[in-house]
């Protein structure tokens, strides 16, 4: 099959294009899925950037996100046949491959019936995006009807997946952007305060819009700096979530003052760990969405499209 990989850490230089091996037989509980589309995501720089932080093996196909038609499945596999369309989020990890190629074998956990109303270009760019919003507003923090949620980076992946899941639990939503087109873009999400953090103060902005109590949650996802004015943003008893990593710098003073609950989200743990549970629980996830979608509760932003083949070059830029 063709593929996208590369054989060591780098820059982007280090991608090829050719033929790898492709997978031929199913473990017990996996399933072959031809791959229709593939979503990108930042993840898939930093396996590339730092391979030997991550539990993968040479040669390396990147990619998470994926949409396309199960080929064949195993014995034990249940829930999916041959010609159903799926979509799915699996990384690379502990002797699996990515999704940058032709065909993945996928743990029949992860997987889920794509939503009929989605192309598999729109489904390939839901399944990361919306499971990290989904755990860290729903398993993480808990939203709930009434609260006030500040969604940091609103027209970003997750960003965008979090406004809508938080609106469909009766939630205010509170996000930043940094333009003028990016505001329209959340406006049109039904966010009910759009912060311009170029333009404007966040923290200002939020006391003055919450009426000095601050919001019931706080989704950093950008990094340490947003994480930082996260803890002057949530009221007391409030709670903080970040899909980054918190550094030696931050500082933890206010968030001890005002008893927060800090969590951390990230997605690539199931995978990471081989945790059965808990990938059932990303497949679960990925039904609840399609279901949402289908009934066009939520909606997923195609930014750009790319081909996997490439006609001159075997190198991919």
């Amino acid at each position: 099959m063709k593929a996208v990989y590369f054989e060591k850490g780098g820059s982007s230089s280090v991608l090829q294009y050719g033929d790898i091996e492709t997978p031929s037989h199913c473990g017990k509980n996996q399933v072959l899925v031809r791959i229709k589309a593939i979503g990108v995501n930042p993840i898939d720089t930093k396996i590339r950037i730092a391979p030997e932080r991550f539990p993968v093996s040479f040669p390396v196909i990147p990619g998470c996100d994926g949409a396309g038609i199960v080929e064949s499945v195993g014995f034990l596999v249940q829930n999916f046949k041959a010609g159903d369309e799926v979509y799915f989020s699996q990384p690379g990890f502990n002797q699996r491959q990515g999704t940058y190629a032709e065909y993945a074998l996928v743990d029949a956990s992860l997987l889920a019936l794509k939503p009929r109303s989605l192309s598999f270009v729109q489904a390939a760019a839901a399944p990361l995006v919306f499971i990290t919003a989904w755990e860290a507003l729903h398993d993480r923090t808990h939203v709930i009807s009434g609260q006030t949620v500040l969604i940091h980076a609103g027209a970003g992946g997750v960003g965008h997946a979090a406004i809508q899941l938080a609106k469909l639990a009766d939630a205010k939503v509170i996000t930043t952007v940094s333009s003028e087109e990016k505001a329209a873009f959340v406006a049109r999400l039904g966010v009910d305060k759009i912060i311009n953090y170029r333009t404007q103060d966040v923290v200002a902005e939020v006391a003055q819009w919450t009426a000095g109590n601050g919001v019931d949650i706080a989704f950093d996802t950008v990094g340490p700096d947003v994480l930082q004015s996260c803890f002057n943003c949530v009221k007391p008893y409030g709670d903080v979530v970040t899909i980054l990593q918190p550094t030696p710098a931050t500082d933890w003073s206010e968030a001890r003052k005002r008893n927060v609950r800090f969590s951390l989200e990230l997605m690539l743990t199931p995978a990471l760990m081989d945790l059965e549970e808990a990938k059932l629980h990303q497949g679960e996830i990925l039904r609840h969405c399609a279901a949402l979608f289908d009934e066009n509760k939520l909606t997923v932003e195609i930014a750009h499209t790319f081909n996997l083949v490439l006609s001159h070059s075997s190198k991919v830029g």
